[in-house]
């Protein structure tokens, strides 16, 4: 008797482009719904123009003076993704180990495929740090990371920046002139900000994110501060508060309130510091009576996703994960099962054992991507609009392999360098995170 065996249909692999999604949706083959269909269309459209362009950001007012990027030569917008990927593949073939590819979490399919590392803004700097052998870093993600990247690599190494429109809309919410007014005003309430009580603690230690600009960075190195990661936030606030009576924390706001309630502190303990009000629009008391000054900044992306998502996200998926950024307004950390970096979620949802529904809030790319990697999962956005990353998605690979050509004639355009006069402190500040590190356990509430 013979048998005849009959193939089992293959599933075709998900699509993790996020660009792919979007020309979907623009053309009618996709029922998806996307923020704005201006995302189909090549971020140099929107290189000369003020603004963040097209995504999450775009409501957001972008500071007098933000870098731009200058035209992007005509071959390089008018080719097609297959050719893009052979220039960029030959490229980096040219240039070896003297080049590295940096890849953040949030960048588009079409970019990871050519990063040499795929990490968040910390991983990324500290494999930049560890590749002394290579001449150029390009770096595919946001200004600031491309800033902290020059400060932990070699003097002689150049950190490059595909598109330099490619800033953060929440970096630029605490400028340093805000910052430094928000110190005097501060001093005046408190007087010697350098001062120790009896226990040797000042009045204030400053805490700025990792996605904040070098000088920042600059200003909380020079004023005894840290910088900290959505990874080592708790660890951070604890060093800090060692030290300082109270915290100045920026520029996200809800990292520093999620992260603060996790440690006990009062939600009336937290008042916020609005830059453009006297005192930051808190009362004398109220600042006397803090532990944790939360600067009025929020992403875009994050400030997206909503209690309502995670309802209806539970009411449609029976045993439903949900987990969320801790850049996530606290109602919604609150509401959702997990919270937790980028690099926490990618780990939660590659430890799961059995096959499950991920209900994630983050940024689109990142989601897609697991979604495709782990397809024994349900993994969705809670946000059901596509909307990525206004900045991130700057980074097209046509700014890709542009550069990498650049290189290999000999020219290094788009660099990136921080002042001595900032990085020095700059450094301390990195510096000091890099030695008050979290618990192993540690970076989900």
């Amino acid at each position: 008797m013979s048998i005849t065996f009959v193939p089992t249909p293959s599933v075709p692999p998900l699509d993790a482009s996020v660009d792919h999604a979007i020309r979907a949706i623009v053309t009618g083959a996709s029922t998806e719904e996307t923020c704005t269909t201006d995302l189909a269309v090549g971020p140099w459209d929107f290189d000369t123009r003020p603004g963040y362009g097209p995504g999450s950001s775009m409501g957001d007012v972008i500071p007098t003076g933000a870098p731009r990027q200058g035209e992007l030569p005509a071959e390089y917008r008018d080719a097609d993704e297959d050719e893009l990927h052979d220039r960029i593949r030959t490229a980096k073939a040219t240039l070896g180990d003297r080049v590295v590819v940096l890849g953040h979490f949030y960048q588009r399919e079409e970019v990871v495929r050519h990063a040499d590392y795929v990490g968040d803004s910390f991983q990324l700097a500290t494999a930049a740090k560890g590749r002394t052998d290579a001449e150029a870093i390009v770096f595919c993600g946001v200004h600031f990371m491309a800033e902290t990247a020059d400060l932990l690599s070699q003097p002689d190494q150049a950190v490059i920046l595909p598109n330099l429109a490619a800033g953060c809309s929440m970096a630029d919410m605490a400028d340093i002139d805000q910052v430094e007014d928000c110190w005097e005003q501060l001093a005046e309430v408190f007087g010697d900000l350098d001062a120790q009580d009896d226990e040797g603690r000042v009045p204030v230690i400053p805490v700025t994110y990792m996605n904040s600009s070098a000088a920042i960075k600059g200003f909380v190195g020079r004023h005894g501060g840290i910088v900290c990661t959505s990874s080592n936030a708790e660890t951070v606030l604890e060093w800090a508060f060692e030290r300082g009576r109270r915290v100045l924390f920026f520029p996200d706001q809800h990292l520093g309130r999620n992260t603060a309630k996790a440690m006990g502190v009062p939600l009336d303990q937290m008042p916020m510091w609005n830059p453009r009000k006297p005192f930051g629009g808190s009362s004398v008391d109220e600042l006397e009576g803090s532990r944790v000054i939360l600067w009025h900044g929020f992403c875009s992306v994050h400030r997206r996703f909503t209690v309502a998502q995670i309802d209806k996200a539970r009411a449609e998926h029976a045993g439903v994960r949900v987990i969320v950024h801790p850049e996530c307004p606290m109602d919604v950390v609150d509401a959702a099962d997990e919270a937790g970096s980028t690099d926490y979620i990618r780990r939660a949802i590659a430890a799961a054992t059995e096959p499950s529904t991920f209900a994630v809030g983050t940024e689109i790319n990142l989601v897609r991507r697991l979604a495709a990697q782990f397809p024994q999962h349900e993994i969705f956005c809670l946000d059901p609009v596509v909307c990525p990353c206004s900045t991130m998605y700057r980074i097209h690979p046509g700014y890709l392999a542009w550069v990498l050509e650049e290189l290999v004639a000999g020219r290094t355009p788009n660099r990136i360098t921080v002042a001595g006069d900032v990085a020095d402190p700059a450094r301390v500040a990195l510096e000091r995170m890099l030695a008050a590190k979290p618990p192993v356990a540690a970076s989900a509430r």
